[in-house]
């Protein structure tokens, strides 16, 4: 495929009947996308494009002699294995393989829409068995939560809590804002579960309150810790803000360390499959309570 249609004078195209010899290469312009390929690849199966080449119906050609197909050209390509092969090894996304099956729908191609159904069917039918569910473990220890860290290839947020490290009074706000806290980390949880691995810190091992700690291909990218010491007049406090904006901007960040061989269309693997019809990914099943605070994030549901 060539990408140097897309600086191609537009012109009036020409129509015509003729009828290209069997050994002859055929040069397509599908959508913008340029290929060439044999006639003897496009006569393998009876298909629209066999006919097309027929001499039973008109042929639109430029200037330059290429013939126009108005369809998009992203997927021609596999259109073209297929007929040469009589097989393709379909990507494990199931947008892309919706898409494929579409062109080879219009393509009248129909051995490979059975193959994308077959693929769709089989994907379709493994993961509506159970709800996706969300799953968040609780560790005590630094010990854990390395491990955690180190053996996921997904991001990592580490929230910690334990209101008992305190060694002063709170401040007025500092209880509702705990709970804002705590609030903030299940609708993450519950919108972002299936791209990162969240873990709750009960913070035994830490003199903190409440920290925030990102975690991206096994390394501490950000912090943001939620808590400080104020002076009054005659004692100190411990004071606990909520700051959300820079909480879930960091969390946003993260995402940048996302595993790439997960398809961020439809969560599937993207990793090369030996075989033609894959496995679904099979997600963790969590348990987050819904939050019920009214006070929530701009972005989160």
């Amino acid at each position: 495929m060539s990408s140097g249609a897309a600086d191609r004078e537009l012109v009036e195209p020409t129509t015509s009947f003729e009828v290209p010899a069997a050994e002859d290469y055929v040069r397509l312009n599908v959508g913008g996308a340029l290929y060439q390929t044999s006639m003897q690849t496009l006569n393998k199966r009876d298909t629209m494009l066999k006919t097309m080449f027929s001499g039973r119906i008109p042929i639109r050609r430029d200037t330059e002699g290429w013939v126009l197909i108005d369809r998009s050209g992203r997927h021609f390509g596999l259109i073209l294995d297929f007929l040469r092969d009589g097989t393709i090894p379909l990507p494990n996304c199931r947008y892309e393989v919706e898409q494929i099956m579409n062109e080879a729908a219009y393509y009248l191609v129909q051995d490979l829409v059975q193959h994308c159904s077959n693929w769709i069917a089989a994907r379709r039918g493994s993961s509506t068995k159970l709800p996706t569910l969300c799953y968040i473990p609780s560790i005590s220890t630094k010990e854990e939560a390395e491990t955690i860290v180190n053996h996921t290839t997904k991001p990592v947020i580490k929230f910690m809590i334990n209101r008992h490290n305190n060694k002063y009074s709170y401040t007025v706000q500092s209880d509702d804002n705990i709970l804002r806290n705590l609030e903030l980390f299940d609708r993450l949880c519950i919108k972002f579960h299936d791209r990162i691995v969240f873990v709750k810190d009960l913070g035994s091992e830490s003199a903190e309150v409440c920290q925030w700690k990102f975690y991206g291909k096994g390394v501490l990218r950000a912090e943001v810790s939620c808590t400080s010491i104020v002076y009054a007049t005659d004692k100190k406090q411990t004071k606990v803000e909520f700051p959300d904006s820079k909480i879930y901007d960091e969390a946003m960040c993260i995402l940048r360390y996302e595993d790439p061989s997960l398809c961020g269309r439809c969560g599937g693997d993207c990793m090369p499959s030996h075989s033609h019809i894959s496995h679904p990914i099979k997600k963790p099943y969590i348990l987050v309570a819904q939050p019920t605070h009214s006070n929530q994030t701009p972005g989160i549901p």
